[in-house]
């Protein structure tokens, strides 16, 4: 079932350059004597920021830092010598508990969603210039060179033997970049549980995962904004989202992208076709039982396209995902579309 909002769309406050959380209704529990802690930086190219209430004032981010070098040290490809570039120089790797986490939830995500999430996409993300190597021409790849990349695409080159992972194609590259913020975000959820802390709100570049109450005694809350013309400035909060033990993720096309033409070209790229994404819809947000699986799947339903997307996810109530699409309509108005479920949480 669709619902359809003319005007302005919704955004996760998260998205904007500043965090913010607010209060929502819902079940009280005793988190009076608690302190609010707060760590943040910069990780993984993007900011974080970790909330969690503790009796203990002593802070985490030393352990926090620790983490995000390790997952780098395993996933991040601007990183020398991390298990992924490795397995891109040599086809093959013996993956630490992080790598195969990822490596194995994309695959389950590329065989649900019909290889609509493949992270053997990594030469055409390098074609059309999102990557970390940059291609000698600027603008939409030549035909010949699209279809060349596409014959080092799919996931089913990927090989699993208990941890080592084999290319069984030569020149077939993996990029995790489309999962490893929501895997890394859920990481941190687990380390505070492990430290003791049962009430908390973890944000790595607007992928979040919460569990437990804020100060106020109320569910964690993650406001929604309204993006103003031009798509790169916000008006005042519009609705709020609960999170109760649960992640959330958004896939957008608003930040990087080039314009060639009258045609935006996205950054995130169809890999049945090799094709950057160009079409109306400008984001993607998805609620999931954890912030993993809701970053696994924002990519394969921003490519679905609204009304398929929506459908596809009424099919699958197994997934237990919701998600709020923003589209710029024909006429040139921001809409929403939602699924029941995403819009019984809108507050």
């Amino acid at each position: 079932m669709l619902k359809f909002i003319t005007g302005a769309a919704a955004w996760l406050l998260c998205c904007a350059n500043s965090f913010a959380v607010q209060r929502v209704s819902g079940p009280v529990t005793d988190t009076t004597e608690l302190k609010l802690i707060t760590c943040q930086g910069k990780a993984q190219g993007t900011y974080f920021v970790v909330k969690y209430l503790s009796a203990d004032t002593a802070s985490l981010q030393p352990a926090i830092d620790s983490l995000f070098r390790v997952i780098d040290q395993s996933l991040s490809l601007y990183k020398p010598g991390s298990l992924i570039n490795q397995f891109n120089a040599t086809g093959h790797v013996a993956m630490d508990e992080h790598m195969k986490a990822v490596v194995e939830k994309a695959i389950s995500t590329y065989n649900t969603t019909g290889g609509l999430f493949d992270i053997t996409v990594q030469p055409l993300v390098y074609l059309w210039g999102f990557g970390v190597q940059k291609p000698s021409f600027k603008g939409v790849p030549p035909a010949d060179s699209i279809h060349a990349a596409l014959q080092l695409t799919g996931s089913s080159y990927l090989s699993i033997k208990e941890n080592q992972l084999q290319a069984t194609k030569k020149g077939v590259k993996i990029d995790c970049n489309g999962i490893g913020q929501g895997y890394t975000v859920d990481v941190i959820g687990k380390l505070l549980t492990q430290r003791g802390i049962r009430h908390y709100l973890v944000d790595v570049g607007g992928e979040l995962c919460a569990k437990g109450y804020n100060q106020q005694h109320k569910r964690w809350g993650v406001g929604i904004e309204r993006p103003a013309p031009g798509d790169t400035t916000y008006e005042p909060v519009s609705g709020m989202v609960r999170l109760a033990e649960e992640g959330i993720a958004t896939s957008g096309n608003y930040r990087r992208f080039f314009d060639q033409g009258k045609t935006r070209y996205a950054h995130t790229i169809d890999p049945r076709t090799g094709q950057a994404l160009h079409n109306h819809i400008i984001s993607v947000t998805v609620l999931a039982p954890d912030c993993f699986t809701a970053d696994a799947f924002d990519n394969p339903l921003i490519l679905m396209g609204v009304e398929e997307g929506i459908a596809w996810l009424e099919k699958h109530p197994e997934l237990k995902l919701e998600a709020l699409y923003v589209y710029r309509a024909n006429d040139g108005t921001i809409r929403e579309a939602y699924t029941k479920g995403f819009g019984e949480r809108l507050k």
